[in-house]
């Protein structure tokens, strides 16, 4: 559920109740538009770093009661008085948009988590709370599946986030396996890549299937909406594996035919958590 690729985002969702969607959109506006400050157009790192100090002092405001001149900032206060939403996921998306800016190397996985606790995380909690679901079991599961969904990001998009001179690869890793920079940059699939990719896949399964029993604890169209987005980040690891880790050359993505697959194996979920 990482908010730079909102593709699990259920903003459009068939599967979100109608009286969600004012918040959820709120909340996306927010959060799209805090993710766009830090990483798109040609600003430098001290001019995003500002305008996200100017998001942060905004969420200040709504704390404090104030009235924002900023329309979008209105549609988030009312949102978060009208559900009671909590402001600290906010801000550790904020704090992970800055992180953004000034960080493009994680030493290791323990940092990477951090990291994915306030960019991923975030989202779950807030949906949590306006299912009115967020007791201390089912938070820690959305944690477990917003920070595998993150992780399955990042391992598929390694060369988009290359060319951003990114890595999220935990640097650790890299070095025990064997693998340098001059893989990414040579886009090289050898043995000690495959070696590293297949372990982190398997780390980012055994997360997400960790946080698979809240899609099946939840009720209603929030469950087969969790079991949907659990079963699209077992298929994107699953292809991952199909193309022998070469996510230089085959960017994983779903298609029309994965889609039926996703319904068929959330169906099964309750017996089959990893489908067939």
């Amino acid at each position: 559920m990482a908010v730079d690729h909102y593709e699990n985002f259920p903003v459009a969702s068939i599967l979100l109740p109608a009286r969600l969607r004012p918040p959820v959109e709120a909340i996306y506006a927010f959060a799209r538009s805090a993710d766009d400050l830090a990483d798109e157009g040609d600003a430098g790192p001290d001019e995003r770093l500002t305008a996200l100090a100017g998001y942060e002092q905004e969420l200040d405001l709504i704390v404090a009661g104030g009235e924002s001149d900023n329309r979008m900032f209105r549609k988030l206060k009312a949102v978060v008085i009208d559900w009671h939403l909590p402001v600290t996921p906010l801000r550790d998306l904020l704090s992970a948009f800055r992180q953004d800016v000034v960080t493009t190397r994680y030493a290791d996985f323990r940092t990477l988590l951090d990291y994915c606790r306030r960019s991923a995380n975030p989202v779950g909690t807030l949906m949590l709370h306006l299912y009115g679901a967020a007791d201390e079991r089912n938070l820690v599961q959305s944690d477990a599946i917003c920070s595998a969904l993150q992780l399955i990001n990042f391992w598929q998009d390694v060369a988009v986030d290359w060319k951003k001179s990114r890595i999220y690869l935990p640097l650790e890793d890299m070095a025990r396996f064997g693998v340098g920079e001059m893989h990414l940059d040579a886009q090289r699939v050898d043995t000690a890549w495959r070696e590293l990719m297949a372990f982190e896949v398997t780390r980012a399964r055994a997360m997400l299937l960790a946080g698979a029993p809240l899609a099946l604890r939840l009720p209603g169209r929030i469950g087969w909406e969790l079991r949907l987005i659990v079963q699209g980040g077992l298929r994107i690891l699953e292809m991952i594996e199909e193309v022998g880790y070469d996510v230089f050359r085959q960017r994983p993505q779903l298609g029309k035919l994965d889609w039926l697959r996703l319904v068929w194996r959330a169906l099964r979920m309750k017996s089959h958590p990893n489908g067939p």
